[in-house]
């Protein structure tokens, strides 16, 4: 038998920053249930839920993980498995079920018991305003299209800062500008599931830019001391075949035209010349002082990353895209496939480009379909073996100077996952829809040791 060998400290290379933020993701859509209780109004996807083949197997958002009743029982699972920062999100037609207009105080009253009950458990919240869930009544009137929703979003987020932000200080304005505009209006994956033309499309993003700016307003405003706020970004994340000098500088030159759009007007107050260009007659319609709002300095920028696109420098000296052939590993979800080294490239570039100085991984994960309960155990290996892949690249991206100060795993419970339904699975919990069972996952009690050590384990 070999002996033991002597326990030393573990290298600094392998250990995170002092302070480093470990915490688990959800929001209100996926897991509260509830959908037309306690004077909740209607969201665009309760509505697209309803629409034939939206959503696999007929599935709709009622009643999801039924958190808005078990919130306390899931708020003690996150304090056993170690978990200090939470990242939720509130329900916008919760609050406002109209958009604007009335405001239901039920919906204010759960989340000051939901937040309550996490400060009383040591778990610090992280509250995103926006999560996809725009009230319906607002789509009837033009949603994303018109600065109706800008206009309803700035009294919204006046509200919930002012009622929360004695208690709330990390706030999230708005989460995937690209998903809910691009994939919603330019396309029908994503509610409402219309495709308008390029210029209406681009209108969304803006449109979507104000509300950002409208919550940063509303957190200087009425956040009180030491209040901070950002976005969550899902820019294109682009990683370099090689990490020679050419295919690095090709990754640089990629990633800053894939993402202009969104981090121009928060990062450099406009947009570029050669955005502009690339519209042409489709570019936005922007009124006097749109810029000042949108470009509110903020504290910090998440970063929502899961897979990447590869890229070189071609022949031509200019970047080249390539595609991962069909055999290249995969999660369940076709869009997902395995690229760890997009923790470290997607951070890196978005500090290189716009000077951010603190980033959040607020979120990252895998959605696999096969994760079962057997003998009380659900061993999902998979997802240990992505999540640890993937932070070994977040910790080399630390190591080299790259400003990210904390890391949130997708996500806490297995959930309604959009138009999967219930059969796509990222959480590190187990849930059973039909008992409403949490089981944690291997994955979850891992993730706990490596919130204990600091590092990778």
């Amino acid at each position: 038998m070999p002996s033991a060998r002597p326990k030393r400290p573990p290298p600094a290379q392998f250990t995170f920053p002092r302070n480093f933020i470990w915490g688990v993701s959800a929001a209100a859509p996926q897991i509260e249930g509830a959908s037309f209780r306690y004077g909740k109004g209607e969201s665009i996807w309760d509505r697209f839920a309803t629409r034939r083949g939206k959503v696999l197997n007929g599935d709709r958002l009622d009643p999801a993980c039924d958190h808005y009743h078990r919130f306390v029982a899931d708020l003690d699972l996150m304090r056993d498995l170690g978990i200090r920062h939470y990242r939720l999100s509130l329900a916008w037609p919760r609050i406002f079920p109209e958009g604007d207009g009335a405001l239901n105080s039920q919906g204010l009253d759960f989340y000051q018991r939901l937040v309550d009950a996490m400060l009383e458990r040591g778990i610090k919240p992280w509250v995103t305003m926006f999560h996809w869930d725009l009230p319906q009544a607002l789509e009837d009137r033009g949603g994303w299209r018109s600065r109706t929703v800008p206009d309803a979003f700035a009294t919204y987020a006046d509200t919930v800062v002012r009622s929360l932000g004695d208690r709330v200080k990390s706030w999230i304005t708005v989460n995937e500008i690209r998903c809910f505009t691009e994939q919603a209006y330019g396309a029908r994956g994503k509610a409402p599931g219309v495709v308008e033309s390029r210029g209406i499309v681009n209108q969304t993003i803006h449109n979507a830019l104000l509300c950002h700016g409208h919550g940063v307003r509303a957190v200087r405003e009425h956040g009180g001391r030491g209040a901070e706020c950002g976005l969550s970004d899902n820019c294109e994340t682009v990683i370099p075949v090689t990490e020679s000098q050419d295919d690095v500088a090709a990754a640089h030159e990629y990633f800053e035209g894939a993402n202009q759009a969104v981090l121009d007007p928060i990062y450099r107050g406009r947009y570029s010349e050669g955005y502009l260009r690339k519209c042409g007659p489709n570019r936005p319609r922007v009124a006097r002082g749109d810029f000042a709002l949108i470009g509110l300095p903020t504290d910090f920028l998440g970063l929502n990353i899961y897979a990447g696109l590869f890229v070189r420098r071609g022949r031509d000296g200019h970047p080249e895209l390539l595609h991962p052939s069909a055999s290249y590993p995969r999660t369940d979800s076709p869009w997902l496939h395995l690229a760890p080294r997009a923790l470290y490239w997607a951070p890196r570039l978005v500090a290189d480009v716009y000077r951010v100085r603190n980033l959040y991984v607020t979120e990252n994960g895998c959605g696999y379909d096969d994760d079962v309960v057997r003998n009380g155990e659900c061993i999902d290996l998979h997802r240990v073996e992505y999540l640890r892949s993937y932070l070994r690249e977040l910790q080399r991206g630390i190591a080299d100077g790259t400003p990210v100060r904390g890391y949130f795993v997708w996500c806490f419970l297995d959930n309604f996952e959009w138009t999967d339904g219930y059969t796509r699975r990222f959480g590190i919990v187990h849930n059973n829809f039909k008992t409403q069972r949490r089981t944690p996952k291997l994955s979850a009690y891992w993730y706990k040791s490596v919130m204990a050590a600091n590092r990778v384990l």
